[in-house]
């Protein structure tokens, strides 16, 4: 139970190295954005900042699309706002799923009331674009929902092809590339995308709570079917949508883009200090360079996976399509994976991940993203991770882990 003085306490959170899947550490130009001060959603600045973020995330998603914005909650708002935006009940959705989050794409849409498919992989493998295909022939779906890269099997998948797929069979291409975004590459237009949702926690280097979006033209004038303008704001120029009203009312996409649009409709109150937050994760990344960042998270990843291997431990999944940020491996049989991670907190103050469902216990996820995507931060993980399975009398390889990853890097 909380007691009285805990309840008035000064708020001292412990520092801490987060090296697990995410969320990560912020880079400290973020957190110095979300103390900036409040203005009304409404002061021309704070509208020219909206105007500024949706120009800066067209850079990110590699997009031309008018419609890019935020989704105002966790990433996964952006997944709900896009599928309950673009699905009606009976539409058909094809779901590759390589791992636990293409069970939530699932979920959502059957939630929505959408008839599913999934091609279901072995948990780290991709899946392979002829089997999307010869799905996509046999079900003939209205939208193909993929994960980029899904961080319980630490697995990225490849995309363009999929993108080719649906563009040659006029199949709507969405992609939850939370995890994955400015950490590998990602090109929206490129590979077909209508719609990409995302978070700011991962290689983006922010806190969770907004979640960026872009809609290709087509989708928007799909979703657009749907307009629905609420009573208490709706004026004679208004035209309503003719097709069934999106099911939510936070997440309905159609009065969301109004509210980013022009005529700034009334939606929700803009989450400013997220909004701000969002705005330099997007410059970080710009100004760095896409290929550069994409660059120092593939090295960071290579050098923590080097010195593991290094160690005697077994890396997890497909390592030819491992994404460049999060590393699975293999926890030894002679300790217990949870005892490690919490006294590695405990010690260190390093955090790792385990996984879920068939994978729990039996990998741990090591996240190299965003501010912690550096050598610092990996040698020091090796190094303490080292120290914690001598203590439990893990049969290792001592002493090179270290040196392993420090050749990696040069």
């Amino acid at each position: 139970m909380t007691s009285q003085n805990q309840l008035f306490e000064t708020l001292n959170p412990p520092q801490r190295l987060l090296m697990g899947p995410g969320p990560i550490n912020a880079y400290p130009r973020v957190h110095q954005a979300i103390s900036q001060s409040l203005i009304g959603q409404y002061d021309p600045v704070m509208t020219g900042y909206m105007n500024q973020v949706q120009a800066l995330y067209r850079g990110v998603f590699e997009t031309q699309n008018q419609q890019t914005m935020l989704i105002d909650g966790t990433a996964r708002a952006g997944i709900e706002a896009v599928l309950v935006s673009v699905l009606k009940p009976g539409d058909k959705v094809l779901v590759p799923v390589i791992g636990r989050f293409g069970h939530l794409l699932c979920e959502i849409a059957q939630r929505v009331g959408a008839e599913v498919r999934t091609i279901d992989i072995p948990w780290g493998e991709v899946c392979p674009p002829e089997k999307v295909e010869a799905e996509v022939k046999a079900f003939q779906p209205k939208l193909l929902a993929t994960v980029q890269g899904d961080t319980s099997t630490t697995m990225n998948q490849p995309l363009e092809a999929l993108g080719e797929i649906c563009h040659r069979h006029g199949v709507l291409f969405y992609c939850d590339a939370t995890a994955s975004i400015a950490g590998n590459e990602l090109k929206a237009d490129a590979w077909h995308l209508d719609a990409v949702s995302a978070g700011l926690q991962k290689c983006l280097g922010g806190p969770s709570g907004s979640a960026p979006v872009t809609l290709s033209d087509r989708c928007a004038a799909l979703i657009n079917q749907r307009k629905h303008v609420e009573a208490g704001i709706r004026a004679a120029h208004h035209i309503q949508g003719a097709e069934a009203m999106i099911q939510s009312n936070y997440f309905d996409l159609a009065m969301v883009m109004d509210y980013w649009g022009p005529e700034r409709l009334n939606h929700h109150t803009e989450a400013t200090s997220m909004l701000y937050a969002a705005r330099e994760c997007a410059r970080i990344y710009l100004e760095e360079g896409a290929e550069q960042v994409i660059a120092r998270h593939r090295q960071a990843g290579g050098a923590m996976a080097a010195g593991l291997q290094a160690m005697g431990l077994s890396l997890f999944g497909d390592q030819q399509h491992r994404m460049n940020n999060v590393v699975g491996v293999s926890i030894p049989g002679e300790v217990d994976g949870d005892t490690v991670r919490l006294e590695l907190l405990n010690r260190f103050g390093i955090e790792i991940g385990t996984s879920f469902g068939p994978l729990h216990g039996k990998i741990w996820r090591i996240g190299t993203m965003g501010y912690n995507a550096r050598q610092e931060c990996v040698l020091t993980t090796l190094a303490a991770l080292e120290a914690m399975l001598l203590k439990h009398k893990a049969r290792i390889e001592p002493g090179v882990a270290v040196t392993a990853a420090m050749e990696y890097f040069g």
